[in-house]
């Protein structure tokens, strides 16, 4: 059964922001960079504390490594030993990631401010990354299959399907000399909307009900569920992840030919 029609309009608002963004992309460049500077001034103090305590880059980024294992074995726990209407779980989850996406900008940070930058460094942090992203993503197939949300678990694995192949068509693409970012859905944007969405979703859990169910007449299977605000933007995630995986690719296709007639 289509347990949750409103994807539909959320698939035509996704591509309908793709639009705008394509049109506005030195804005969302110059946004994006102005908001990293800003993030940059607020956690600095921190970063400068890491290094006094011989925090190396690499440690921070095995530490934001090991706090998204935390999330993961918080959504399968979430799965064994909590029930449908329980989205505390979720909402715990949803800090941590929020909190380990936090030292995905400080690894970078020590290593610029403490003079530690390494091409092994570079390396490392970009698997640990990968790493971290498809063990959480692993956490919150395993809580939706668990509680039957079977749709919702599908767009999961589409959102982790798209985040893999974000990273690697540039990988590949920096491989043969060639500049590959940008995008909508680069890994701050998926951390960000994960985190807020889940952490949101275990909230409103505790004022309106796990099992909170908005119902429209007319329509036999309710459109909007409160475990909705953390599938939702699942489901967008899975669709902008792909599609910016896809535009990276024709972006370095365009880039290769002009370097061939050259």
């Amino acid at each position: 059964m289509w347990r949750d029609g409103v994807y539909a309009h959320w698939f035509n608002l996704a591509f309908n922001i793709l639009i705008t963004a394509k049109k506005n992309v030195a804005q969302q460049t110059s946004l994006r960079t102005n908001l990293q500077l800003g993030i940059y001034r607020v956690i600095d103090p921190v970063v400068k504390v890491f290094i006094k305590l011989g925090l190396t880059p690499n440690a921070v980024t095995t530490i934001g490594f090991v706090l998204n294992v935390g999330v993961a074995v918080i959504f399968i726990l979430g799965a064994e030993e909590g029930n449908r209407g329980d989205l505390s779980y979720v909402g715990w989850a949803g800090a941590l990631i929020l909190f380990g996406g936090l030292f995905d900008m400080l690894d970078g940070q020590v290593a610029r401010l403490g003079n530690m930058k390494s091409t092994f460094g570079a390396l490392y942090d970009s698997v640990l990354d990968r790493y971290s992203e498809l063990i959480m993503f692993l956490g919150i197939c395993y809580y939706l299959v668990g509680h039957h949300y079977f749709l919702s678990s599908l767009f999961a694995f589409i959102a982790l399907i798209g985040s893999m192949m974000v990273s690697y068509v540039r990988a590949r693409a920096e491989g043969l000399g060639i500049e590959c970012k940008g995008g909508l859905m680069q890994r701050p944007e998926r951390v960000v909307t994960i985190g807020v969405c889940a952490l949101a979703c275990g909230i409103a859990s505790s004022y309106i009900g796990g099992d909170y169910k908005l119902y429209v007449p007319g329509i036999k299977f309710h459109v909007f569920e409160t475990m909705s605000i953390f599938t939702i933007p699942i489901a967008i995630v899975a669709v902008l992840t792909n599609i910016t995986a896809f535009n990276r690719l024709l972006d370095a296709k365009k880039a290769l030919l002009e370097q061939n007639r050259k």
